[in-house]
């Protein structure tokens, strides 16, 4: 097969957010192609380069969300007033207007007003066919005309209130929003020799990384696919709420109704957990399309730590993540100064390097913290004092991998008021420690009963459950080997290379063989793939008894069914 891989802000670039578990994909499905699509974030991106590429990744193309491009495409009255009506419509539906406020769209729902998918959907693909005609629409969208219409929407009757209250500057923030997440449009990936000419598009996220395979799927008819472990309206309420109100809700309708068109036309969404999954629905997914894939990790790091449980220091916590706010270090440190007042030898060691500025002053106010709760203490009048708490990251000669840290400690905390899929929870458990967990996100679908969960911003919980860890080892041990069992069996990299690669196979099943092969002539080759190349059927077995008289080889050993496609010849290859 050639899948399409979308991405943004992911593979193949060295600091993507997707870029692991995208780059085990391709690698353990060495038989097929990929070709990949990235959209980047940033610059500085861009300037660190790409990740080595596996020979099965046949090509690259790039596209910048950062920065944009002027497409130089004037657009003329016709075309102008295509582009008014499409993003009137678009701009109606955001804003809550039951109908569009051009006169076109209004003729064409005099008889029954459109339901609000199908008219994002007219005005997405409206805008699109456009872009094509027209060879780019970056122009258009960042013209003071996209603004005005924006705004005549949000003074339409009938918007929401929070649309009406929307002032020129946040105008001006969603018209920038809405002009950088639509850049998609005007890429040349969509013809034949581009996303027309895969078998999947397989989007590796959701929001903008999605358009690209639905427009593949509009103008020629690709499947696609799309993959969540965090589901991006999500990410928008948790990331903007300092916003104004006008702001956060056209944003929201937009990535909601975004999301809601990416579910209905993809043939498989899949979520990393049930949490993920539960927000797929809330936004519109359809049950039958839904499949959960746990993300996969290497366990082979963790292996050593994992068989040798008696290496940990039974008096030692260990945190290990990303320090940020999110995280609630504070709650934490607040929590070990209960838990050192029961159990005076207790050290905790926090691992982990600050996210961004933010995380940087995050990270100096929990030393402070530590310092002010934790004097620096000392065993004897002649020797020097140390503080119960430490800081440390990663890398260092202490610490060269992630392994050590966790095999450090007898109890893996994780103290968190938001999560989506706890990787650090993961980690402890292939190394077979007990953990101490708060109750968000998927950390109790992750722990599945191998570990202690309690209330997020609670120490006292927090505190009460590492001491009853601390204080009995065999219940440690226990909770230890049943954790790492589970990872093993539903954490790897090899199961999850096992379900896309199913998922992928289920897929092209179902689809029209659409690959056109040349001759040497560079003329189509007639015949060139076999008739048998794809039976959506289901062989079943049959009686030992018709085995017996001489029937098909098949037919005695157990259900085959025929989903995986058979490879044509090498010539036609």
């Amino acid at each position: 097969m050639r899948i399409g891989l979308l991405t943004e802000g992911g593979y193949p670039y060295v600091s993507g957010d997707a870029r692991l578990w995208c780059d085990r994909l391709v690698h353990g499905l060495a038989q097929h192609e990929f070709d990949v699509y990235a959209l980047s974030r940033s610059e500085h991106q861009e300037d660190e380069g790409w990740i080595p590429l596996p020979p099965n990744v046949r090509r690259v193309r790039t596209a910048p969300l950062w920065m944009a491009e002027d497409d130089e495409v004037m657009l003329g009255r016709r075309a102008r007033r295509r582009f008014t009506e499409h993003f009137e419509e678009l701009a109606a539906v955001l804003c809550g207007v039951l109908e569009g406020t051009s006169a076109a769209v209004r003729r064409l729902s005099e008889d029954a007003p459109a339901p609000e998918a199908d008219r994002f959907a007219n005005a997405l693909y409206g805008l699109a066919e456009l872009a094509r005609d027209e060879g780019g629409l970056a122009g258009a969208l960042r013209s003071e005309a996209a603004v005005r219409t924006l705004e005549r929407a949000c003074r339409a009757p009938g918007a929401h209130r929070a649309a009406r209250e929307a002032r020129v500057p946040d105008l001006l923030a969603v018209a920038a929003h809405l002009e950088r997440a639509l850049r998609p449009l005007s890429l040349d990936w969509y013809e034949d020799d581009g996303l027309g000419a895969v078998d999947v598009c397989h989007a590796a996220s959701g929001g903008t990384a999605v358009l690209p395979g639905l427009l593949a799927r509009h103008f020629t008819g690709v499947p696609l696919m799309v993959t969540e472990y965090g589901v991006r309206l999500r990410t928008h309420y948790l990331t903007t709420p300092d916003a104004p109100p006008a702001v956060r809700s056209l944003l929201a309708a937009f990535q909601g109704r975004l999301a809601a068109e990416a579910y209905g036309r993809a043939e498989v969404v899949t979520a990393g957990n049930t949490h993920t999954r539960r927000w797929q629905e809330r936004c519109g997914a359809d049950r039958e399309k839904l499949r959960t894939v746990y993300p996969g990790m290497d366990a082979r790091p963790f292996a050593e730590v994992g068989e040798s449980p008696d290496c940990a220091d039974p008096d030692t916590l260990v945190w290990v993540g990303r320090v940020e706010p999110a995280k609630d270090l504070v709650s934490l440190l607040h929590a070990f100064a209960e838990v050192r007042k029961r159990q005076p030898k207790t050290r905790l060691r926090i691992v982990g390097a600050p996210a961004g500025p933010e995380g940087a002053a995050y990270l100096g106010h929990c030393r402070t913290l530590a310092a002010q709760l934790f004097p620096d203490e000392a065993e004897g009048p002649h020797t020097a004092g140390d503080n119960p708490v430490s800081f440390e990251e990663i890398g260092g000669p202490d610490l060269p991998v992630a392994a050590y840290a966790y095999a450090s400690g007898a109890v893996t905390v994780l103290s968190s008021v938001v999560e989506g899929f706890p990787v650090g929870l993961a980690e402890a458990m292939l190394c077979g420690r007990a953990t101490v967990s708060t109750d968000v996100g998927a950390v109790v679908e992750v722990i599945g009963g191998t570990g202690l969960v309690v209330p997020p911003r609670n120490p006292r919980a927090l505190a009460e459950a590492c001491v009853a860890l601390l204080r009995d080892p065999e219940r440690r041990a226990r909770l230890g080997a049943a954790a790492r069992a589970r990872a093993l069996e539903l954490f790897t990299v090899e199961q999850n290379i096992e379900a896309f690669h199913s998922i992928y196979l289920e897929i092209v099943s179902r689809a029209p063989v659409r690959r056109v092969v040349l001759d040497g002539a560079g003329e189509p080759l007639p015949f060139s793939v076999p008739a048998e190349a794809h039976v959506p059927v289901r062989w079943t077995a049959a009686s030992p008894r018709l085995a017996a008289r001489g029937g098909p080889g098949w037919a005695a050993g157990k259900p085959v069914r025929a989903t995986t496609p058979v490879p044509a010849p090498e010539g036609v290859r």
